[in-house]
């Protein structure tokens, strides 16, 4: 699988394309549609995965939603389970602390989790906005340090890390 990263909006947010078979699923349009677009190319847009509903984070959705083909996964329509979208498959994980709506998405066969706002490289996302939780940010990182050291986290912003690196240098995952 390809994974392009491309930074949109004023807040530099993190949106994915990810790519196999001359297909691909997007993970946080942020914002900045043409970019994304360019991104995309030819490949066939089989889904929009959202990590929550954070403004900086769903800029862009409204470009995908006028076509029915496209597929969108967010918490509301998502269960704790296993997905599969073409050749893509993925886990679902509940991850609530930055907003009720987060979750992370974990693709195994890459070994790669997409965490939105949830950890960031030695750090987590904030818990002082509306529907934040200190509590619920807790009880996500300790569901997500059961998870493979070797896992590489896809973050909204800045730059992507692995489990094993934060489980060593993140306070917030002691």
């Amino acid at each position: 699988m390809e994974i392009k990263k491309i930074v949109t909006g004023f807040l530099d947010e993190n949106c994915y394309v990810l790519i196999k078979n001359n297909t691909c699923l997007v993970i946080d349009p942020g914002d900045d549609f043409p970019k994304i677009k360019q991104e995309i190319g030819d490949n066939k847009i089989l889904a929009v995965l959202i990590t929550h509903s954070h403004f900086d984070h769903i800029g862009a959705l409204r470009n995908f939603l006028t076509k029915k083909s496209i597929k969108i996964f967010k918490k509301s329509n998502l269960e704790e389970k296993e997905y599969t979208v073409g050749d893509f498959t993925f886990e679902c994980i509940y991850t609530p602390g930055h907003s009720k709506d987060s979750v992370t998405f974990y693709f195994k066969e890459d070994n790669v989790m997409f965490v939105g706002d949830f950890i960031f490289k030695e750090s987590i996302g904030r818990t002082d906005l509306p529907g934040g939780s200190n509590e619920e940010m807790q009880e996500s990182i300790k569901k997500i340090l059961t998870y493979d050291d070797k896992i590489n986290l896809f973050p909204g912003h800045n730059e992507e890390t692995t489990l094993e690196y934060e489980k060593s240098h993140n306070p917030f995952l002691k």
